[in-house]
């Protein structure tokens, strides 16, 4: 063994370890308990007799989300599961091993810098987690997370700004740091 072999590993693909909300959707049920309910309103009779509501709190972070607009438990279920995976992407971290971390659907999402998903599509939450994750190992410097994640600074700006509790949560870190907020 000569030379710069004991290096080589640096360029390769470093096992992450999976960040809630990136799990499949019975795995992340499983580590949470599910609530139903009525709530009062607008929506007709049938939503004041029928307990429609959601509530879901995640037990490892304790993190919870609740949709009661629907008119049945399994969409509103879909719909609490849904933004129970935005605020796990949002509020809870994992630590991250030096190296190249992007996912097998970060790679797939993105495209010569740029990242391809609409913030209505399943994998948003993932990917969302996936670049705080980043952000947040790179001291909220938005420059040295997008060459880690190969995507533009402004690639990242705009995943950001497509859920403003993220791009807020951001620009808190970026201001006690005393970097400028992003627009």
């Amino acid at each position: 063994m000569g030379g710069f072999d004991h290096l080589e590993f640096l360029d390769r693909p470093v096992e992450r370890p999976p960040h809630p909300a990136m799990l499949d959707d019975d795995v992340l049920l499983g580590d949470c308990s599910i609530e139903r309910g009525r709530v009062g309103g607008p929506g007709g009779q049938r939503r004041n007799k029928v307990e429609t509501a959601v509530a879901l709190t995640h037990a490892p972070t304790a993190l919870t989300a609740q949709a009661s607009e629907r008119r049945s438990v399994v969409e509103n279920k879909r719909v609490a599961l849904r933004r129970l995976r935005l605020r796990l992407a949002t509020e809870h971290r994992v630590a991250l091993p030096a190296g190249d971390v992007r996912t097998t659907l970060w790679r797939e999402r993105t495209r010569s810098g740029r990242i391809v998903c609409n913030p209505s599509h399943r994998d948003y939450p993932s990917l969302l987690a996936e670049a705080l994750d980043i952000i947040v190992d790179a001291g909220f410097d938005l420059q040295t997370a997008a060459k880690r994640l190969e995507v533009s600074a402004t690639q990242l700006t705009k995943l950001l700004r497509e859920h403003p509790p993220a791009l807020r949560l951001v620009n808190e870190h970026r201001a006690s740091g005393g970097q400028r907020p992003l627009r």
